[in-house]
């Protein structure tokens, strides 16, 4: 870690976001080669389908990828703590609660971002969290506000009675959600982004710690936000461009950079270990798609993998071959997509 930086090591966090139907264990597993160091985050899933419904499937995770955590989607406290209580028995590190996705299904379930609107609640549910689990750290991750809501006391004060509960970590999407008339995809990109509001929090609330969100492109931009808040937490770049993370985490962490291919081939055996299990390939590659975005033959990698992964025996040698058109090996040189 530069030594201009003012955070402590043993508090600065690097952190990839839960995206539903994406960050599943496989990629987990992958996003953890590449940055040893991140705390890794489940897809949101809701409380009541902890309790009630498939947890081998749900809660699938592979002992590669800690420290990892659960999110949760809820507004009951009781099904929460019973949800986090069976969250830390299969070993997750941190219980999230999201109090930050706009999506219609998720306000129907009157939880989400609509939260916001209803500090108490959250603060009632993190308690009982706390309650069932007080060896697992629970954490909140939340918006700025939601529609109009444009005071930072309003702002401070969800996150002060939320602190109460003792919840001490506070991931912040430093944008407003706007519950009606955006889509899920509008509500990332539309509503401004004001990180002043996330300095300003930790500034003011010295104890907190604060991951600032939304809108990080790249290891400079996550890098940034250090001189003012505990860490950054990555979602599409992360995912889209993953190599990101291994760029950020030698920076922050130290360690030696490694090349894309051999941080790809270190993650062979646990894929023909899946493939062993009955799992199709195109499970698998569907995340690494982004790894060679911006370089030469990562088009072809990418075509390579999405063309064949779904066909029946596909198995690591498309992988080798998709990775021969990056290694100017049987490609063109002059494409650089």
């Amino acid at each position: 870690m530069p030594t201009s930086l003012a955070i402590p090591a043993a508090q600065l966090r690097l952190s990839v976001a839960p995206m539903m139907d994406w960050t599943d264990s496989h990629c987990r597993v992958f996003h953890r080669l590449l940055a040893p160091h991140a705390r890794l985050y489940s897809e949101m899933v809701h409380a009541n389908a902890v309790v009630l419904g498939d947890r081998a499937r749900l809660l699938a995770m592979d002992p590669c990828e800690h420290p990892v955590a659960l999110q949760l989607g809820g507004s009951e406290p009781t099904l929460l703590a019973q949800a986090a209580r069976i969250g830390a028995d299969h070993g997750f590190d941190e219980i999230n609660l999201n109090c930050g996705c706009p999506s219609d299904r998720v306000q129907a379930g009157r939880f989400g971002a609509c939260l916001m609107r209803e500090p108490q609640l959250v603060a009632d549910s993190v308690a009982a969290m706390i309650a069932a689990v007080p060896e697992v750290p629970i954490t909140v991750k939340c918006r700025l506000g939601v529609d109009d809501d444009h005071d930072f006391a309003h702002f401070l004060q969800f996150i002060d009675t939320i602190a109460e509960a003792g919840c001490a970590m506070f991931v912040v999407h430093a944008r407003n959600a706007w519950l009606k008339g955006l889509s899920p995809k509008e509500n990332r990109e539309v509503p401004p982004l004001r990180y002043d509001w996330a300095y300003r929090l930790k500034r003011e609330r010295p104890a907190l710690q604060i991951i600032v969100n939304g809108g990080i492109a790249d290891a400079v931009e996550a890098t940034a936000h250090l001189a003012h808040v505990d860490g950054a937490m990555l979602g599409r770049a992360a995912y889209h461009t993953p190599y990101v993370l291994h760029e950020l985490d030698v920076r922050w962490f130290g360690g030696v950079q490694q090349s894309r291919a051999a941080l790809l081939r270190a993650y062979r055996p646990y894929v023909e270990t899946q493939l062993a299990r009955g799992v199709f390939l195109k499970h698998i590659t569907r995340h690494l798609l982004g790894l060679f975005a911006g370089q030469h033959g990562g088009r072809a990698f990418r075509q390579v993998l999405s063309e064949g992964a779904h066909k029946p025996g596909a198995d690591w040698s498309l992988v080798e071959h998709a990775l021969s058109l990056t290694e100017n090996r049987g490609f063109p040189p002059h494409d650089h997509t």
